[in-house]
């Protein structure tokens, strides 16, 4: 294939091809011997055979008396047989079977009689013997080529005289993170620094691939500077990762430095996230330029770079366990590129539940939270809500299945019980997403989550809650539980440096506001509070700049891009802001009924009322309890 910038190849298209072009220059698994007590998990480069026979010698099986099986013929319990001292060896397990010995009776089946042993059966020709070879025998084959070797096997390795395993080498794969923003970790990044983290990541995913990774210092967008990295890293290592620059901007130099240490075979691939990512080699060595999003680079080098490793390393190729679930909202695609969507996962009403996560290519908290990976194909719009999908999993299904699903409003409150669930309960695990509390509502009467929080204000009578349950559950099947009371109020900047005293005080369109969705229980309260004081919510800048959670509103103000937000006293201290109290609010817990009587929901509640859960609370300030727990 020629080279083509930023082109769109299909994924397939491109890995075979690059795969092949590897291969056509020398590229393949190298081979080393390692002791076999270190060879846990290292791929075999040929096959392993027996040196001696397991065992070596004919063993004592039991504990008991060796003697001559002829000796026990005619015994019964009748006609047992009396044995002199002169015609048994008393012996152990794994003693070698003494000389003119062929059986060995068990301690239990001998009655002695002074120095003599009397039977009351026969002990058959090599009865509890175990003879030579009888495992293995020398010449046998342990292990084929390119198989992981497991305990067992190092085992049978020692145990047939075999010290050093052959194993193919674990490729060393450079890692050149570049760009003149990027920092080594600290906790304190200035203003423009973005902390360098992506070869961390990119580490682990090579160990876990069976590489060993090797990471370079930062490189600063100059094309000098990364050739000269890129032929430094060639040099030392079997493959080389260049981290960011390989999109099509102002300082993107990946593919030019590549394509002057070697060739590029591909810039481009169709797939979402990872689209501008490079394919090139020096010779054998493959040279890959990764986005320099996070979850671009991790969806590029498990679909590029791992099947290169597997080739470097003769591992099997990769299958991952998937499963069926049911979609509980849209994932919509483009037609242009395959697309991979990071989704959680719960077990409701014996079925899997399927919610996307965030999208985002720097999203890297959505990776570590997802608990599957659904893939849309390039040429398809998506998914409905509620269609079927398949989905690769990334948590051990057990684990998912045994997750409470906890949906609806945000509030820190659900990670401090989440925290204590599994502090008690340790095969306890949960599963939670911030959609607001209608959108909550919904999940439980779709039937995708067992738990939503809500906090909905009913403006008529000034009541939480219990009017949406009854008009959204006419016909029950949900239970409303008591959680906490909790202070709403506009979240400020320090020092309150703008004098914002009231909601009113934000019209006019110098003061910067930020919002919560629509939906929400915050959004609601807000639009409530505008219409009984008459503000002009369009008078408001930024009223439609919606966020997800509360710590997000308070985020925003605490960094200066926005003024005020409204939200819970908890959030505020968490980023050390000025609170202005508004009102309190009730916050409760709307439960599956079909889920209340299980034990996830026991746990639940158990924690809800807790000591322990108390003082978290108290530690995070803005809440009261009164009857946490009860059915209202």
């Amino acid at each position: 294939m020629a080279f083509s910038y930023l082109t769109n190849t299909p994924l397939e298209e491109a890995l075979s091809g690059y795969l092949e072009a590897l291969e056509k220059n020398g590229m393949g698994p190298a081979a080393e011997t390692v002791p076999v007590p270190e060879a846990l998990g290292r791929i075999t480069s040929e096959p392993v055979y027996a040196l001696i026979c397991s065992p070596h010698y004919h063993a004592c099986a039991m504990d008991g008396i060796a003697l001559s099986a002829f000796r026990t013929f005619g015994a019964g319990e009748t006609t047992p047989v009396t044995l002199g001292k002169e015609d048994f060896v008393w012996v152990d397990t794994g003693d070698p079977l003494p000389e003119n010995c062929d059986s060995v009776v068990m301690v239990e089946d001998v009655v002695t009689e002074g120095g003599d042993a009397v039977l009351y059966a026969p002990s058959p020709p090599w009865s509890n013997v175990r003879q030579i070879g009888e495992d293995v025998c020398a010449g046998d084959m342990l292990v084929t080529s390119f198989t992981k070797i497991g305990p067992a096997a190092m085992g049978a390795m020692l145990a047939c005289g075999i010290l050093e395993a052959p194993v193919t080498r674990r490729p060393k794969i450079g890692i050149i993170p570049t760009g003149d923003e990027i920092v080594l970790p600290v906790s304190d990044p200035g203003e423009g620094e973005i902390i360098e983290f992506n070869s961390t990541i990119f580490s682990g995913m090579l160990n876990r691939y069976g590489a060993k990774p090797f990471v370079y210092p930062i490189v600063g967008d100059d094309p000098a500077l990364i050739t000269a990295a890129l032929k430094e890293a060639l040099a030392e290592c079997d493959a080389v990762i260049l981290c960011a620059g390989s999109s099509a901007g102002r300082e993107d130099y990946a593919a030019a430095a590549i394509a002057e240490v070697g060739s590029v075979f591909c810039h481009g691939i169709a797939i979402k996230p990872g689209k501008p990512a490079i394919l090139g080699h020096a010779g054998s060595k493959p040279v890959l330029g990764v986005p320099g999003y996070p979850v671009s680079g991790m969806i590029v080098i498990e679909q590029i770079l791992q099947p290169v490793i597997a080739r470097l390393t003769g591992a099997a190729p990769d299958q991952p366990e998937t499963i069926r679930a049911r979609l509980s909202r849209p994932a919509v695609s483009t037609l242009k590129y395959r697309e991979y969507v990071r989704v959680r996962l719960g077990y409701v009403e014996n079925e899997y539940i399927a919610t996307p996560l965030g999208r985002g290519a720097g999203a890297v908290s959505s990776f570590m939270k997802a608990d599957g990976i659904l893939e849309i194909p390039q040429d398809t719009e998506g998914y409905e809500s509620g269609e079927e999908i398949g989905v690769r999993l990334l948590r051990p299904l057990p684990e998912i299945k045994r997750s409470l699903v906890i949906t609806g409003s945000h509030d820190p409150l659900i990670d401090e019980l989440s925290e204590l669930m599994r502090i008690t309960y340790r095969d306890s695990f949960v599963s939670s997403s911030h959609v607001g509390s209608m959108g909550g509502i919904m999940a439980l009467k779709s039937r995708a989550a067992h738990v939503c929080g809500i906090h909905l204000l009913d403006e008529k009578t000034g009541t939480y809650n219990t009017a949406f349950v009854k008009k959204h559950f006419p016909q029950g099947g949900v239970i409303l539980v008591e959680c906490v009371k909790r202070i709403q109020g506009l979240m400020v900047q320090k020092g309150n440096p703008k004098g914002i005293k009231a909601l009113a005080d934000l019209q006019g369109g110098e003061l910067k506001y930020v919002n919560r969705q629509k939906g929400s229980g915050t959004r609601i309260l807000c639009d409530y509070l505008c219409a009984k004081d008459g503000i002009d919510k369009a008078a408001i800048y930024g009223y439609n700049n919606e966020e997800y959670t509360h710590t997000s509103v308070a985020a925003l103000v605490g960094s200066g891009s926005a003024d005020a937000g409204l939200g819970i006293l908890s959030a505020a201290k968490m980023y050390d802001l000025d609170f202005i109290p508004i009102t309190e609010e009730q916050y409760d817990f709307l439960i599956a009924e079909s889920e209340f009587d299980s034990e996830r929901v026991e746990r639940l509640l158990n924690t809800l009322g807790s000591a322990a859960f108390r003082s978290r609370l108290d530690e995070l300030g803005g809440y009261t309890m009164e009857s946490p727990g009860k059915v209202r």
